[in-house]
Protein backbone atom coordinates (compact mmCIF):
# COMPACT_ATOMS: atom_id res chain seq x y z
CA UNK A 1 0.00 0.00 0.00
CA UNK A 2 1.15 3.30 -0.96
CA UNK A 3 1.55 6.22 2.17
CA UNK A 4 1.40 9.61 1.12
CA UNK A 5 3.44 9.89 4.22
CA UNK A 6 5.44 6.87 4.90
CA UNK A 7 7.53 8.14 7.72
CA UNK A 8 4.35 8.26 9.80
CA UNK A 9 3.38 4.74 9.12
CA UNK A 10 5.90 3.47 11.96
CA UNK A 11 4.59 5.84 14.93
CA UNK A 12 0.75 4.54 13.68
CA UNK A 13 1.95 1.05 13.77
CA UNK A 14 3.49 1.46 17.20
CA UNK A 15 0.26 2.86 18.59
CA UNK A 16 -2.04 -0.16 16.76
CA UNK A 17 0.77 -2.36 18.07
CA UNK A 18 0.11 -1.18 22.11
CA UNK A 19 -3.68 -0.62 21.52
CA UNK A 20 -3.74 -4.64 20.71
CA UNK A 21 -1.66 -5.83 23.43
CA UNK A 22 -3.58 -4.00 25.70
CA UNK A 23 -6.71 -5.27 24.20
CA UNK A 24 -5.97 -9.03 24.04
CA UNK A 25 -4.88 -8.82 27.50
CA UNK A 26 -7.96 -6.99 29.04
CA UNK A 27 -10.34 -9.08 26.92
CA UNK A 28 -8.75 -12.39 28.34
CA UNK A 29 -8.46 -11.26 31.70
CA UNK A 30 -11.97 -9.50 32.30
CA UNK A 31 -14.01 -11.45 29.93
CA UNK A 32 -15.94 -10.37 26.34
CA UNK A 33 -18.36 -7.88 28.05
CA UNK A 34 -17.48 -5.75 30.55
CA UNK A 35 -19.41 -2.71 32.60
CA UNK A 36 -16.73 -0.49 31.27
CA UNK A 37 -17.86 2.30 28.46
CA UNK A 38 -20.95 0.23 27.36
CA UNK A 39 -24.64 1.52 29.00
CA UNK A 40 -27.20 0.71 30.83
CA UNK A 41 -27.86 -2.18 29.04
CA UNK A 42 -24.68 -3.77 28.65
CA UNK A 43 -25.70 -7.41 29.17
CA UNK A 44 -28.18 -7.74 26.06
CA UNK A 45 -26.60 -9.87 23.34
CA UNK A 46 -25.13 -8.24 20.51
CA UNK A 47 -26.68 -9.29 17.64
CA UNK A 48 -25.58 -8.80 14.38
CA UNK A 49 -27.91 -8.12 10.65
CA UNK A 50 -29.18 -11.30 9.67
CA UNK A 51 -27.62 -11.38 6.06
CA UNK A 52 -25.13 -9.16 3.98
CA UNK A 53 -24.38 -9.18 0.90
CA UNK A 54 -20.16 -8.77 0.69
CA UNK A 55 -20.57 -7.35 -3.24
CA UNK A 56 -22.69 -4.72 -2.10
CA UNK A 57 -20.72 -4.26 0.98
CA UNK A 58 -17.78 -3.82 -0.28
CA UNK A 59 -16.28 -0.50 -1.32
CA UNK A 60 -15.77 3.19 0.23
CA UNK A 61 -17.40 3.94 3.45
CA UNK A 62 -17.25 7.31 5.46
CA UNK A 63 -16.86 7.39 9.08
CA UNK A 64 -19.45 9.65 10.89
CA UNK A 65 -19.63 8.83 14.17
CA UNK A 66 -17.25 6.40 16.39
CA UNK A 67 -16.49 5.34 19.80
CA UNK A 68 -13.34 4.70 18.26
CA UNK A 69 -9.74 3.52 19.29
CA UNK A 70 -6.95 5.39 20.14
CA UNK A 71 -5.12 5.65 16.92
CA UNK A 72 -8.12 7.12 15.68
CA UNK A 73 -8.11 10.28 18.12
CA UNK A 74 -8.41 13.73 16.18
CA UNK A 75 -8.84 12.13 12.62
CA UNK A 76 -10.37 14.01 9.62
CA UNK A 77 -11.77 12.78 6.59
CA UNK A 78 -12.03 9.04 8.04
CA UNK A 79 -12.67 6.83 5.96
CA UNK A 80 -12.77 2.75 5.71
CA UNK A 81 -12.48 0.68 1.89
CA UNK A 82 -12.93 -2.46 1.45
CA UNK A 83 -12.31 -4.87 -1.30
CA UNK A 84 -12.90 -8.81 -1.64
CA UNK A 85 -9.99 -10.72 -3.04
CA UNK A 86 -9.75 -13.97 -5.02
CA UNK A 87 -9.03 -16.47 -1.74
CA UNK A 88 -12.07 -15.55 0.10
CA UNK A 89 -10.63 -12.50 2.22
CA UNK A 90 -11.15 -8.82 2.46
CA UNK A 91 -8.39 -6.13 2.07
CA UNK A 92 -9.40 -3.36 4.53
CA UNK A 93 -7.81 0.17 4.18
CA UNK A 94 -8.68 2.56 7.02
CA UNK A 95 -7.23 6.24 5.45
CA UNK A 96 -7.76 9.67 7.64
CA UNK A 97 -5.61 13.00 8.64
CA UNK A 98 -4.14 13.42 11.69
CA UNK A 99 -5.70 15.94 13.94
CA UNK A 100 -7.46 18.49 10.96
CA UNK A 101 -8.46 18.36 7.37
CA UNK A 102 -4.55 19.76 6.13
CA UNK A 103 -2.77 17.23 8.85
CA UNK A 104 -1.14 14.39 7.66
CA UNK A 105 -3.04 11.37 5.49
CA UNK A 106 -2.45 8.28 7.84
CA UNK A 107 -3.17 4.91 6.12
CA UNK A 108 -3.53 1.57 7.90
CA UNK A 109 -3.81 -1.42 5.80
CA UNK A 110 -5.56 -4.75 7.72
CA UNK A 111 -6.88 -8.39 6.61
CA UNK A 112 -10.58 -9.22 7.13
CA UNK A 113 -12.09 -12.85 6.59
CA UNK A 114 -16.01 -13.90 7.41
CA UNK A 115 -16.27 -15.66 10.69
CA UNK A 116 -20.03 -16.56 10.33
CA UNK A 117 -20.67 -18.01 6.73
CA UNK A 118 -23.99 -18.35 7.15
CA UNK A 119 -24.71 -14.57 7.64
CA UNK A 120 -21.55 -13.12 6.57
CA UNK A 121 -22.06 -10.55 9.00
CA UNK A 122 -19.48 -11.68 11.27
CA UNK A 123 -15.87 -11.07 10.46
CA UNK A 124 -12.32 -11.25 11.88
CA UNK A 125 -10.01 -8.20 11.38
CA UNK A 126 -6.24 -8.73 11.47
CA UNK A 127 -4.22 -5.30 12.07
CA UNK A 128 -0.93 -7.16 12.45
CA UNK A 129 -0.12 -10.95 12.94
CA UNK A 130 -0.99 -12.55 15.55
CA UNK A 131 -3.45 -10.37 17.13
CA UNK A 132 -7.66 -10.67 15.31
CA UNK A 133 -10.15 -8.81 16.56
CA UNK A 134 -14.29 -9.59 16.73
CA UNK A 135 -16.13 -7.22 13.46
CA UNK A 136 -19.82 -7.08 13.57
CA UNK A 137 -22.04 -5.75 11.41
CA UNK A 138 -25.15 -4.64 13.60
CA UNK A 139 -26.85 -2.60 11.51
CA UNK A 140 -27.47 -1.80 7.83
CA UNK A 141 -29.48 0.06 5.71
CA UNK A 142 -31.44 -2.15 3.10
CA UNK A 143 -29.82 -0.13 0.35
CA UNK A 144 -26.37 -0.33 2.05
CA UNK A 145 -26.26 3.66 2.61
CA UNK A 146 -25.43 3.33 6.30
CA UNK A 147 -23.99 0.81 8.46
CA UNK A 148 -22.83 0.26 11.93
CA UNK A 149 -19.50 -1.80 13.13
CA UNK A 150 -19.82 -2.85 16.64
CA UNK A 151 -17.38 -5.18 19.08
CA UNK A 152 -18.55 -8.07 21.54
CA UNK A 153 -17.60 -5.50 24.28
CA UNK A 154 -19.56 -2.90 23.29
CA UNK A 155 -16.81 -0.24 23.85
CA UNK A 156 -16.29 0.35 20.13
CA UNK A 157 -18.73 1.57 17.46
CA UNK A 158 -18.14 3.06 13.89
CA UNK A 159 -21.41 4.75 12.34
CA UNK A 160 -20.23 4.73 8.65
CA UNK A 161 -22.42 5.83 5.37
CA UNK A 162 -21.64 5.69 1.72
CA UNK A 163 -21.38 9.80 1.44
CA UNK A 164 -19.89 12.16 4.16
CA UNK A 165 -22.60 13.03 5.92
CA UNK A 166 -26.07 11.39 7.38
CA UNK A 167 -29.69 13.14 7.74
CA UNK A 168 -30.26 14.08 11.28
CA UNK A 169 -33.38 11.28 11.82
CA UNK A 170 -31.30 8.86 10.20
CA UNK A 171 -28.65 9.18 12.36
CA UNK A 172 -31.13 9.72 15.57
CA UNK A 173 -32.49 6.09 14.96
CA UNK A 174 -29.44 4.31 14.62
CA UNK A 175 -28.50 6.35 17.63
CA UNK A 176 -31.70 4.97 19.52
CA UNK A 177 -30.81 1.57 18.62
CA UNK A 178 -27.02 1.56 19.79
CA UNK A 179 -28.31 2.97 23.30
CA UNK A 180 -30.93 -0.28 23.30
CA UNK A 181 -28.14 -2.64 22.46
CA UNK A 182 -26.34 -1.46 25.18
CA UNK A 183 -24.03 0.79 24.02
CA UNK A 184 -23.14 4.48 25.52
CA UNK A 185 -24.10 7.15 22.82
CA UNK A 186 -22.89 9.77 25.18
CA UNK A 187 -19.43 8.80 24.09
CA UNK A 188 -19.77 8.76 20.42
CA UNK A 189 -17.27 11.38 18.47
CA UNK A 190 -18.61 13.43 15.24
CA UNK A 191 -15.91 12.52 12.40
CA UNK A 192 -15.28 15.95 10.59
CA UNK A 193 -15.94 15.00 6.94
CA UNK A 194 -15.43 17.50 4.21
CA UNK A 195 -18.01 17.41 1.39
CA UNK A 196 -16.91 15.35 -1.76
CA UNK A 197 -15.69 18.20 -4.06
CA UNK A 198 -13.21 19.15 -1.29
CA UNK A 199 -11.69 15.52 -0.58
CA UNK A 200 -8.30 14.15 -2.04
CA UNK A 201 -9.14 10.82 -0.58
CA UNK A 202 -6.87 7.49 -1.62
CA UNK A 203 -9.42 5.92 -5.35
CA UNK A 204 -11.62 3.15 -4.25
Amino acid sequence: MSLQSRPRLLPLLIRFTVLGIALALSLSSAGCLTSAGVGPNADRPLNTVTEVDLDRFAGRWYVIESIGLDAETGAHDEIEIYRLREDGRIDIELHFREGSFDGPRASIPQLGWVHNEETRAEWRVRPFWPLSLAYLIIDLAPDYQYTVIGHPSKRWVWIMARTPSLDAATLAGIRERLAASGHDIKRLVAIPQRPLDARDDPPE
